[in-house]
């Protein structure tokens, strides 16, 4: 818990180099909620060792962020390192910790001493809730799920418009990420709002080895799909193929895959 009393861990990721204040093989985790309990509230990421050593990476300030971020800061699940040192965190904020009052936010992109140096916003990113990331060096990918699109509407009732992104971005030498394109490459997933969890919808999602199908956990409807070609594709692929559905599935929140391909 950081000093500022945020709790709820969400995002999990692992540092692949040492730039900045990043070290390699530490993890960093980015916090939901802030003291006050509220989910959509928390500002913090935090750096641990794998002794267990724990100090402040970034405390994000939404009155002082260098371009839009609607409705604020609350930390997600979807956090990615790369190699380079950049930092990305989705945001989906509110303002009393209840999905009446959530909103789009955005992607957070910090530097390796964990100030925000811009933000990915507008139509195709609404309440980033996961991410996986293709790291290239010069280049990444970005897949992240959304999990906004009409719920609060809704009003807790399940619809069927959480979609998966993809964000190419170009990284030069010296200079913040460059946001190339965000394209639609799943669709239809179901979503809806839910007292105690805030958003129900598809959280987890993880490449395969060999970069060709991207896997994503179906929440509410305890499924594994599969996205083709995640990294070419131009289109929709909808809610993708089914891998597994039901069994020990039940609201499943998180999805890693092995270097072996096993999900």
């Amino acid at each position: 818990v950081p000093s500022n009393g945020d709790v709820n861990p969400y995002g999990i990721a692992l540092v692949p180099a040492s730039v900045g204040s990043l070290v390699q093989g530490n993890i960093l985790v980015s916090n939901f909620n802030a003291s006050s309990n509220l989910q959509g509230t928390g500002t913090t990421i935090v750096q641990i060792s794998p002794g267990g050593a724990t100090t402040l990476f970034a405390q994000i300030n939404a009155s002082t962020l260098p371009g839009p971020c609607p409705g604020g800061v609350g930390l997600t699940t979807a956090l990615a390192v790369l190699r380079t040192g950049w930092v990305i965190v989705g945001s989906l904020p509110t303002t009393d910790g209840t999905s009446a009052t959530a909103q789009a936010g955005c992607l957070l992109v910090l530097d390796s001493n964990g100030n925000v140096a811009e933000t990915f916003y507008g139509s195709l990113i609404n309440g980033p809730w996961d991410m996986a990331a293709l790291d290239n060096g010069s280049t990444a990918d970005l897949f992240v799920t959304n999990v906004l699109n009409g719920t609060v509407a809704a009003d807790g009732n399940v619809i069927h418009d959480g979609t998966v992104v993809r964000l190419n971005l170009t990284i030069a030498s010296n200079s913040i990420p460059a946001l190339q394109s965000i394209t639609v490459i799943g669709s239809g997933f179901s979503e809806r709002t839910d007292p105690a969890a805030l958003v129900i919808g598809p959280t987890g999602v993880a490449l395969s080895p060999n970069g060709k199908t991207l896997y994503v956990a179906d929440s509410l409807n305890n499924r594994v799909a599969s996205i083709s070609n995640p990294t070419t594709r131009v289109t929709s692929a909808g809610i993708g193929t089914t891998v597994t559905k039901g069994g020990g599935l039940n609201d499943p929140l998180g999805l890693t895959v092995s270097p072996g391909g096993d999900i």
